[in-house]
């Protein structure tokens, strides 16, 4: 029997009665494709991840242990709190700045249990930049850690009125009185109390989740319980499908619980919608990290028998390139995958060589999108390594020119993304949101290609493009070769500065540990993977790693201040 085609696996997962059954439904006004057995709002979700995970760790974070049954009995506490103490009403936002902790995921939950609009902050912001989203967000309402505390109160005094909720203030370093009507969290949880009755529609505010901010002030991406729970229903989808295309038939009966290491931050879509929310939703198990070290990973991996890890590619090197990778006990680990940055061909050779009992998946989406738009896995992925895999069974995804035209199979053009899962716009920003969003359509903003077979491939950012005399360069598919060089840890490729051709090809190259190597044989390995005007005319050599945001991606405007303009571009054989 031959590999099942995407069409045939849908009739058979999608049809009436069927698990991931699709129905249309109007949503904000659009007759859209959604998932009939999506958990309407998040408080449902959170309900029947209960129910499957009850005594179970929820949460481990060093030697603290937090079950699902507590967790649930922790949010309605904190959600009645929010409506008898605080005086939190539907549409009222809860901002939320903390580092990885379980108090995160019981504000959350809380907050949007309620009607509430949850607004998670960069934890990584420095006091200013919190202060910025939340005189934008407007909250009624903020929940910080100690460390976050302390950067705002320099800046309260120009905030409106806010109620703050302060937890484990002991963890602050610094010598910053906190302000005296800073509310303990602690108190606030303290008893029990039944589930606050509020009626909470798939189409309500749910979230507002800020963009990095590399490029002026961050926007604030507004998300509604439609949006995050279809996430839910499209990953499992996702793993459903990948199982099929890879001859797997998904077991019948009680899934085993996963228990998944987390070295992602949860302010960002990946580490709440797909890791929080979706292990709530399953019952399973989440490891918290202080902050990522690959050595404490394969630690806690081991000792917790973690079963997948989900984080961007960058943190997947750390671990195949580790010196004690090999005298590990890591056969509890079954899948390894994320997003956030492009994962290149030689990653996914690395971890089936070293980790064969570990499969690897990745897929493609944005904030706007509320994580999952494509998918791919398994036997697809080794068939084409280069490619975020093929729509999930409810979105839709189009390649179109500067017109707004489809353009054919193959042809690269920017990335349109329409679905349940694609939000309503930007907090108090009817401008970008409606240069961003065409009759549902979000404009991604990424140039893409769909082959023939309906892969997509992200061929790269809009503003990342390099064009050498009228030749446009990827710098994903530059970077994929330099990766392949086992000298290389980490490679941004950079458009540099060309009085005849425009720009020319840049790279700077994070060496790896104990290495060595020179530009010119950089170079020359390029040389025989890329066509010659694709060939870096610019390297330089760093021993650090690069600057990345929270999120894991590379911060590549930075490294162009430094590397590739005010005549700092160096020709290729020298280092910087």
């Amino acid at each position: 029997m031959g590999i099942p085609s995407y069409r045939e696996i849908d009739a058979a997962l999608c049809g009436p009665g069927k698990p991931f059954e699709i129905e249309t439904a109007e949503v904000l006004g659009r007759a859209t494709r959604v998932w009939s057995n999506a958990p309407r709002c998040l408080s449902d979700a959170l309900a029947q991840g209960r129910a499957l995970g009850g005594g179970r760790d929820f949460f481990v974070l060093g030697e603290e242990r937090l079950s699902h049954d507590r967790h649930y009995e922790l949010v309605c506490a904190l959600a009645g709190a929010l409506v008898d103490d605080l005086g939190v009403t539907k549409g009222d936002r809860v901002a939320i700045a903390m580092r990885n902790i379980p108090e995160w995921s019981i504000a959350f939950f809380a907050a949007t249990m309620v009607g509430a609009i949850a607004v998670p902050l960069n934890a990584f912001w420095n006091g200013a930049e919190l202060a910025f989203a939340v005189t934008d967000s407007d909250p009624k309402v903020v929940v910080a850690d100690g460390e976050r505390l302390e950067r705002l109160t320099p800046h309260l005094g120009g905030l409106r009125a806010i109620t703050l909720v302060g937890t484990r203030v002991e963890d602050r370093k610094g010598d910053v009185a906190l302000s005296p009507a800073v509310l303990a969290f602690d108190d606030l949880v303290e008893g029990s109390r039944a589930a606050p009755a509020v009626d909470v529609a798939p189409d309500d505010y749910a979230t507002i989740f800020y963009t990095s901010g590399t490029t002026g002030f961050p926007k604030g991406v507004i998300g509604t319980h439609r949006n995050i729970c279809t996430n839910l229903l499209s990953l499992m989808y996702a793993g459903t499908r990948t199982a099929l295309r890879s001859g797997t038939t998904p077991g019948e009966g009680p899934r085993p619980a996963t228990v998944l290491l987390v070295p992602v931050p949860l302010f960002h879509a990946t580490g709440c919608h797909t890791i929080l929310v979706a292990q709530a939703f399953l019952g399973s198990t989440l490891v918290f990290m202080r902050k990522w070290d690959p050595e404490m990973a394969l630690d806690l991996i081991e000792r917790e028998r973690v079963t997948a890890m989900s984080g961007v590619p960058a943190m997947v090197w750390d671990l195949v390139n580790s010196a004690t990778l090999t005298q590990r006990d890591l056969g509890s680990l079954k899948s390894l995958g994320g997003g956030g940055a492009a994962a290149p061909p030689e990653l996914l050779r690395r971890v089936r060589q070293l980790l064969p009992a570990s499969g690897m998946g990745t897929g493609y989406g944005l904030t706007e999108s509320s994580s999952t738009v494509t998918s791919i896995g398994g036997a697809d992925w080794d068939r084409r390594p280069g490619s975020v895999g093929v729509p999930v069974a409810v979105c839709d995804v189009r390649i179109v020119d500067d017109e707004g035209e489809d353009v054919g199979p193959g042809d690269t053009g920017e990335v349109w993304i329409k679905g349940p899962n694609v939000v309503p716009g930007y907090w108090r920003r009817p401008e970008e949101t409606a240069s961003t969003f065409t009759d549902g359509w979000l404009h991604s903003g990424d140039i893409g290609r769909i082959d023939e077979e309906g892969f997509v491939y992200i061929v790269d950012r809009a503003k990342d493009i390099i064009i050498r005399g009228g030749e446009n360069i990827s710098s994903i598919e530059v970077e994929a070769a330099l990766y392949e060089h086992p000298a290389v840890a980490e490679v941004a490729v950079l458009p540099v500065p060309h009085d005849v051709l425009g720009e020319e090809v840049g790279a700077v190259v994070h060496v790896a540990a104990g290495a060595t190597v020179t530009a010119e044989e950089l170079c020359a390995h390029a040389g025989t993977r890329l066509a010659p005007f694709k060939v870096p005319a610019h390297i330089w050599l760093v021993t650090e790693p690069l600057p990345r945001s929270p999120s894991g991606k590379l911060l590549k405007r930075e490294l162009r201040e430094t590397f590739a303009s005010g005549g700092r571009a160096q020709a290729a054989g020298e280092t910087g």
